[in-house]
């Protein structure tokens, strides 16, 4: 049975960093972030998110479905609208700031990356 254990680790491991991965790819996208942001304070329909976000129903709607995808957002019927909240607020308010402590200590380093930084992410980086 050990063996069996210590053998079956490696895909453990991988699958829990492949999962990870696809976690953080879901915070990936600034707009994601702020919607995220905005819902950590409580519940909003889309029209809401467009007028403080300034951004499109589709982009919202669209960034929504993939918060949804993850488990991050749910979504309740109200009316004619949907009122949409973040689960697992304090654990997902927690990672950002780990984040953000994360990035004060590496300073201008992850901005400055050439392969993900702010350049890549405005010209399709790698």
């Amino acid at each position: 049975m050990k063996a069996m254990d210590t053998a079956s680790r490696p895909l453990d491991e991988t699958a829990g960093l492949t999962a990870a991965a696809c976690l953080f790819h879901g915070f990936s996208e600034p707009s994601r972030l702020s919607i995220v942001r905005h819902l950590a304070l409580g519940e909003h329909r889309v029209v809401d998110l467009t007028a403080h976000l300034g951004l499109a129903q589709s982009t919202v709607s669209q960034h929504l479905a993939c918060l949804k995808d993850c488990g991050l957002v749910s979504s309740r019927p109200e009316g004619r609208a949907s009122m949409w909240s973040l689960n697992h607020v304090d654990t997902v308010m927690a990672l950002l700031a780990s984040a953000e402590k994360l990035l004060a200590l590496t300073g201008d380093a992850v901005a400055l990356c050439p392969r993900y930084g702010v350049d890549a992410l405005h010209h399709g980086g790698t």
